[in-house]
C-alpha cells in the first residue's frame, strides 16, 4: 500500500494508476479534508461481489461452514453438468 499526498498524486498520476491496475497496488491520498483511495477496477469488483454475496442472507454462514469442512468431507461437481 501507498501513501502519498494529491500534489504528489498529481505529478505521477500515470504511476499511481498503473501500480493500482497492474500491479494490484493500494494506494491512499491524503488531502486536508480527508483521505481517499485508489484501487484496481478487479479490486472493486471482487469487493462489491464480496458484500453482495455477504448482504444475501445464509451465504455467509454457509462459506464459514464451507471453511471446516475438510477437503476430503468435499463433494466433486461437474459444474458443465450441473448448470444444465
Amino acid at each position: 500500500m501507498s501513501i502519498t499526498n494529491a500534489t504528489t498524486l498529481r505529478k505521477n498520476l500515470f504511476n499511481y494508476l498503473d501500480a493500482a491496475a497492474v500491479n494490484d497496488e493500494k494506494i491512499i491520498v491524503t488531502t486536508k479534508n480527508g483521505n481517499a483511495a485508489i484501487i484496481s477496477e478487479e479490486y472493486l469488483r471482487n469487493l462489491e461481489e464480496t458484500c453482495y454475496l455477504c448482504s444475501v442472507q445464509g451465504v455467509a454462514d454457509s462459506i464459514v461452514e464451507g471453511l471446516k469442512t475438510s477437503e476430503r468431507d468435499c463433494v466433486k461437481i461437474d459444474w458443465k453438468k450441473a448448470l444444465k
